[in-house]
């Protein structure tokens, strides 16, 4: 579904991005992980067109979308939740979920409280009257109004109370055997890997490891990176 090839990206005059290839499969959870400043923001970014891609190509469904404008790769089925959820806290949850069906005009929300039964219990409540965790559900929720084919998710679980993160995660399967891949960065590595099917790992720019995500859970550089083994 999507093949990112030889990518290179920044801001500017800083390069972020050298020579990064990625590939998500139909249905399929994957996981971006990494340090602080690694550039995995960045690479979500490139993907979605909201940073330039100095190099490299981004092929989503057969098409090479590099260079093309966030409009339109929206309109080609990717969905985009920021870090920080981005909501506007003075609608309530129902108007914010109705703004993520812009491109199909879809005018229920169901199929996504199907998901997320605590929106369904909120859908009057203006959303920055929300737990984070809330917010979070309502941001991912958004994206999938569309129906999109891949939905990428910048820092998941980041802020949240690990009972909320729980809960969020796993409806991710669910999301991806229903038709919407999924591209994750979350700085809690070990349930990233624990979720996802395979997972790539950056640091400075630089794509340092990528496999099945229990064969990285299970790399002795890994866990001492990141999970504090050894």
């Amino acid at each position: 579904m999507l093949e990112v090839r030889n990518l290179s990206a920044g801001y500017g005059r800083t390069q972020v991005l050298w020579d990064i290839d990625l590939a998500v499969g139909e249905n399929e959870i994957v996981a971006l992980v990494g340090p602080n400043g690694s550039g995995k923001t960045t690479l979500l970014r490139a993907i979605t067109g909201m940073v330039g891609v100095r190099a490299g190509t981004v092929i989503f469904q057969g098409e090479n979308i590099a260079g093309k404008s966030i409009e339109e790769i929206v309109k080609r089925g990717i969905a985009h939740v920021p870090e920080g959820r981005r909501l506007f806290p003075g609608l309530t949850v129902r108007e914010n979920l109705k703004l993520g069906a812009w491109r199909t005009k879809e005018s229920s929300v169901d199929h996504v409280v199907d998901l997320f039964p605590r929106l369904g219990e909120r859908l009057n409540q203006v959303a920055g009257s929300m737990s984070g965790g809330e917010q979070q559900m309502c941001a991912i929720a958004r994206g999938l109004m569309s129906k999109p084919s891949l939905i990428v998710i910048d820092e998941l679980s980041l802020g949240l109370a690990p009972v909320v993160v729980d809960e969020i995660i796993q409806r991710l399967p669910s999301i991806a055997q229903s038709g919407t891949s999924i591209l994750m960065v979350d700085q809690d590595v070990d349930a990233a890997l624990t979720i996802s099917r395979s997972a790539y790992v950056l640091e400075a720019g630089h794509l340092v490891l990528s496999g099945k995500s229990s064969d990285l859970l299970a790399d002795p550089r890994v866990q001492e990176s990141y999970l504090g083994v050894g």
